[in-house]
């Protein structure tokens, strides 16, 4: 005689077993993944012995499955905080704050250390060319890799028309600005994709304006 609860309870816990194995482990491999980051400090004298300082602190990227759930999409989430101090040499009348990340495909990107004069300098891998744009939607190929700033502060110009700024503003000797879960979005990448933080700050003293770049640790993007 056949009997019946036994096949239900057989047929519960291979179900349970099934889920184990198959569906349960598909969500499992879609979870979003903490990645915590060291940040950094950089010290620079400038030429008429002003001394800057550059900390990033509470860096931090949250890896999540793309809404296009294939290879080529990536999606993170990015949070961090960047302190500046400026002291000695000539009197600091402020500066400015550029927070970014530059994002690669298939190419290295622990390169960096890149200084400038000009808004802009810093592009792609940290080569210095120019032109890098506002939001973290990108789309890359192999061998790509393109540098984005995180703010896009609107307010009003001196005529009362809308502008767009890239950078937060201090007065004085001390500034900082902090971002939470700013998006990076990524397309098109076949490959390995990779990702870190830059911080350029903008200082004007009495004597001089220069840049100084603070470069945050890599991270993958998958």
């Amino acid at each position: 005689m056949i009997n019946r609860k036994s096949l239900t309870r057989a047929a519960g816990v291979a179900a349970a077993v099934s889920c184990t194995i198959g569906l349960c482990s598909v969500g499992a491999a879609h979870a979003d993944t903490f990645i915590p980051l060291p940040g950094g400090e950089i010290t620079k004298t400038l030429s008429d012995g002003t001394v800057v300082t550059i900390k990033m602190v509470g860096e931090s990227a949250t890896i999540s499955p793309s809404m296009g759930s294939t290879p080529v999409h990536r999606n993170a989430w990015v949070s961090g905080s960047a302190q500046v101090s400026v002291s000695g040499g000539g009197d600091a009348s402020g500066g400015k704050i550029y927070p970014g990340y530059t994002v690669g495909c298939q190419v290295n990107i622990a390169g960096g250390g890149v200084s400038g004069e000009a808004e802009g300098e810093i592009d792609n891998a940290g080569t210095g060319t120019g032109g890098i744009g506002t939001g973290g939607e990108l789309s890359l190929g192999p061998g790509q890799a393109q540098s984005f700033y995180v703010l896009d502060l609107e307010k009003a110009d001196d005529y009362g028309n809308e502008s767009h700024s890239k950078n937060n503003k201090f007065k004085g000797s001390n500034g900082s600005v902090t971002w939470a879960d700013e998006t990076i979005g990524l397309s098109g990448c076949g490959g390995y994709a990779q990702a870190r933080s830059f911080v350029s700050v903008e200082v004007e003293t009495d004597n001089v304006i220069s840049w100084v770049t603070l470069w945050g640790q890599p991270f993958s993007l998958g």
